[in-house]
Order: C-alpha cells, then structure tokens, then sequence
C-alpha cells in the first residue's frame, strides 16, 4: 500500500535538501531508482522532437540532460554524512522500482538572439515525479527545463553498492527566480585564470541557477584580454606570454555560459583602473605609477584614462570597434566599470590639470556618454559601478545597469533615481574579504597597521553572506528595480589554488537569496538551521563535480539532528 504523500518542513533532513530551495515542494518516501538507459523526450508545443537538433533552445536541453545523467551516476555521493551513525539508511535493492521515463515540455518558442540566451526569458519550471516513474518536467523556455533538470539530479543519491536512488517518491514542485540577475564577479587581471577554471566556476554557477557572470577581465595591474586590432595591449600588458585570453577562447567561454542559461557580462573597468595600458600606451594614461599611491589611487599601480584627450576616444573606438561585434552574439551587457576614480590623477593629466570636480564632471559626462553610446550601438546594455550614479552624480539612461558595492543605501538611492540596482554590498558578498593586508609594511609604520586586517575583514562567512536581504530599505513601489545581485571574488589574494574554496560554498548561499528570496513563506529571514543541513550536502554534490568547496560542518553535526544549535 502507497504511504500518504507529505509536504516538506523545515528539519526533515533529506527531505529538502535541494539548493536554492524551491518555491513550492512536496515529497513523500517512497523509493525509486534511475539508470542510464531512461527514455528522455523533449516536447515543443506537445510535439514530440528527439533529434536535439543545432537550435540554441535544442543545444542548451541537450546539454542539461547531459549533465544530469553525469551527475546522477558519475558526479553523485554517498550521503553516509547525513544520516545517523552506523544507521541503516540505505533502501533495499530487492524489487527496485525505476524511473521509467522523463519528458522535458516546453509550452511555448522562446525568443532567440543568435546563440545568446534571451535576457527576460521565463526561468520558471515544475517538476512531477510520481511514485510510478513517469517524471514530467514543464517549462516555457529550455532554460526553465535545464532547471528542472538540475532539481531533478539533486533528489539522487549513490548506493553504496552501485545505483542511484531518491527516497522521496512522488514529488511535486513549482519554482520560480525572485530575482533575474543572480551573478558572480570574477577578477581575472590580478591573477590569471586558465580557461578550464572559469568553465568549472560556470559549471558551479549553473547547478546554483546563477546565471549571471561578471568577468573582470583587466584591471590595473595586467590586461589578459587579446584584442586583435591593439595586439600591444596584451602583449605588453598581460603578465607573461601565454597568460592571456584569445578571442576565440572568450567565445569559447561565453558560448559554454550560453549552454548553461548564464550570459557574460564583460567588464573593461575604466577610466580608473586602467594603468596596465600605460605598458602599451603611456600617452593614454595620467599618473601611472605615482607614489604614494593611496593620494592617486585606490591600489598600485596608478593610474588612469586621460579625460580629455581625443587619443583615448580613438583608443577606446578601435578597441570596442573589435571586441563589440564578437561579444554582442553572446552577451546582451557590457560593463563599463566607473569605480574608485580619484581626483587626483587628473592633476597630472596634461588634458586637464585640476581635481577640480566642477570641471572634472562635465569631462567625465562626456566620456560616459560616449562609451555608453558605442556600447548600445552594438545591442548591449551597458553597466557601472555606483560611483558613476551615486558620486559623479552622471545622468545615464534609465536602461543603465548599476552595480552598487559600498552599503545598503546605495542600492536604496540607486532606485531611487530609477535605476535597476545589482546588489552586492562589501560587508556581505564580497568573498575575498578577510585574507589580511597583501600590502608589505616598512618598520616605522608597521605598528600602526598591527594585526594587518584588510578594508573588508572580517571574512564573510556563509551565514553572514546568507543574511543580505536585496530588498533591505526598497519601497514596495520600487522593489522592481532591483534586478538582483553578485558576489565579488577580487583576485588580490586569490588565485586558482583556493579559488574554488574561496568561491563556493559561500557563494552558493548569496545564489539560493537570489533564487528564492531572503524571507521563507511566513515572511521571516530565512532559518541557518534548516539551511545548514542543504548547504553541507549541497558541499558534497560540488565536491562530486570536481569542485574544491569548504565544508559547513563537521560530520558529527550533519549525522546528529539539533545537538550542533545553540
């Protein structure tokens, strides 16, 4: 006789152990295993269609059921961490009963645009397994299919013996993003990123449902970025031959994110942070370098765009001329940066000679115009930094994208001004924070800078980074424009020997906020209780995939219920 079907709560263990949690999930406990030759059918409008043709919608449903079949039986884990020690746990594998088909629906054509993902597309999904076995995954975009799909994998384990199963037979979800930008800020100029790492952090980004990747590609101290009309700038500017990123290699990059439903938004930060051009073209470039740097800049090396200068205007065109038309078929963004600009510089711009704000702003309005303008002109939105809004006190388009870092407020003023805000306040979401100085300190000031904390410590741990409400202080009337948020993994002390542990699990609780919003059904901040358990099993499926994340808890915590609360 079949067991009553039972709505997940809040300290069932296993019973809800899937991240981002969904919207809406019931589950009971019954078992059912799953193997590799399980018919898959992907339906468009009802029409069935096998063939997993070259459309894009096609490729990105290929794709997630590859993954998931990885997943289940490759990628999977024994799950001896969650449950009592030395108990039972396991289902018995005599009369197995199997998953006997899956079928993807997909209600409606999706707008497409080339090989990019459409920026508004409907993440939404539902996912029926019946205790018989007949899963049905439905969804108006094949992004809201790969979703269910990821759901789908999350619900199995490995045996022990071989196999994989779900005791959680039948289970009936609905799900739905709160927020549409939900990304993930990676520096590639302070430390260089081979390609196998960035396509690895998407794959995490992915089975998170991020969908965003923020791709700090240069900065001050190296330009890793290949442009083929100015091959100077990479040649003189990355840090060694070979560490640098072709374009086919960024199309390469762009193209995977494509396939997993994540678009990249590239960001050439500037004016400031812009001295690792000075190596190609010093005529471009104001206070390159000065000492002490912290009067000119926010970290060595200095330097700065020139702001008057109709060189860098004839730069900048040459440049985005090239990069625009490749990146435009896969992205719909382009980042124009904009932060910690400092007056200073332009007191050695032979163009300006002031610090003067009153003549330095109109200048500053008229480059961002400009570099706005060649940025719509190639079909893509721009985004800054807060500082552009918030400081300069610009006036851009309401279309602008601001990327707000300094506090809670800046997101409040940001909407304010009716601008869509990505959220990702310092105290919170930024994942580099508390490694220490990387500064090097002289005796005679060391003392003053003892025990050596960074700006941002201390570091932000999963609960604390759980904790960000996006809509902390939004009116009711402006919580739409709120796009989302990131998280920041600057690369001063971060390189690809402790990226992932840096990144992930942290990361992951910003992208569950971002999914299913900071507050549960009853209106109440989301409980560390009944997300801890998720978090650490959810460690364990990025571990499976070859992911180096930290661990929440020790086993004696996830095998012994509530003797870890306080």
């Amino acid at each position: 006789m079949k067991r009553p079907v039972v709505v997940a709560t809040l300290c069932t263990g296993l019973v809800t152990a899937l991240w981002p949690i969904p919207s809406s999930y019931e589950s009971g406990n019954e078992v059912l295993w799953i193997d590799g030759h399980v018919q898959v059918d992907y339906k468009l409008n009802s029409q069935a269609d096998n063939s997993f043709s070259n459309s894009a919608s096609e490729q990105i449903i290929n794709s997630a059921v590859e993954r998931t079949f990885l997943t289940i039986f490759d990628q999977n884990f024994v799950p001896w961490k969650f449950n009592p020690r030395n108990s039972n746990y396991e289902p018995d594998e005599s009369n197995r009963q199997y998953v006997k088909s899956i079928t993807l629906q997909q209600n409606t054509p999706e707008p497409t645009n080339g090989t990019r993902p459409a920026s508004t597309i409907d993440e939404s999904y539902t996912l029926s397994m019946p205790a018989s076995g007949e899963v049905v995954i439905t969804a108006n975009s094949s992004i809201g299919l790969s979703y269910g799909l990821t759901t789908f994998s999350q619900l199995f384990f490995q045996h022990s013996d071989g196999g994989a199963y779900t005791k959680l037979a039948p289970v009936t979800i609905k799900d739905a993003p709160k927020f549409t930008h939900r990304g993930l800020n990676m520096d590639t100029s302070r430390n260089f990123f081979s390609v196998m790492d960035i396509l690895r952090t998407l794959d995490a980004m992915a089975f998170t449902k991020m969908n965003r990747f923020h791709w700090h590609i240069t900065d001050a101290q190296s330009w890793p970025l290949e442009v083929p009309a100015l091959p100077e700038l990479s040649t003189a500017g990355a840090y060694a031959p070979g560490l640098t990123y072709t374009p086919d290699e960024v199309a390469a990059i762009m193209q995977y994110g494509n396939s997993l439903g994540i678009e990249t938004a590239i960001e050439i930060d500037m004016p400031g942070h812009t001295s690792s051009i000075w190596f190609s073209h010093p005529e471009l470039i104001t206070s390159f370098n000065t000492q002490p740097y912290d009067t000119n800049c926010a970290e060595p090396p200095c330097g700065s765009l020139k702001l008057n200068s109709s060189a860098v205007y004839s730069f900048l065109d040459k440049m985005f001329d090239d990069l625009f038309p490749r990146i435009s078929k896969y992205s719909s963004y382009f980042h124009s940066g904009g932060d910690e600009v400092n007056v200073n510089a332009y007191l050695l711009d032979d163009t300006v000679k002031s610090n003067d704000t009153a003549i330095l702003q109109p200048l500053m309005q008229t480059f961002i115009d400009h570099v706005h303008g060649k940025i719509r002109n190639n079909g893509l939105t721009p985004i800054v930094w807060e500082e552009m809004l918030l400081e300069w006190n610009l006036t851009m388009g309401n279309d602008v994208l601001v990327n707000c870092w300094l506090s809670d407020e800046s997101v409040a003023q940001t909407v304010a001004k009716g601008h869509r805000a990505i959220v990702g306040n310092y105290n919170n979401w930024y994942l580099d924070c508390g490694q220490g100085q990387w500064l090097d300190f002289s005796p005679n000031v060391s003392a003053s800078f003892y025990p050596y904390a960074d700006y941002c410590s201390p570091r932000k741990n999963w609960r604390l980074v759980y904790a960000l409400d996006p809509l902390t202080g939004i009116p009711e009337n402006s919580t739409h424009l709120v796009a989302g948020g990131e998280v920041h993994l600057w690369a001063e002390q971060i390189d690809p020997v402790n990226f992932d542990k840096q990144a992930w699990p942290r990361a992951a609780a910003a992208a569950e906020v971002l999914w299913s919003g900071a507050k549960d059904a009853s209106g109440q901040n989301r409980s560390q209780i009944e997300a801890s358990p998720r978090l650490s099993e959810f460690r364990e499926r990025l571990v499976a995939r070859g992911v180096g994340a930290e661990p929440i808890q020790m086993p004696f915590c996830t095998q012994n219920g509530t003797q870890c609360y306080v």
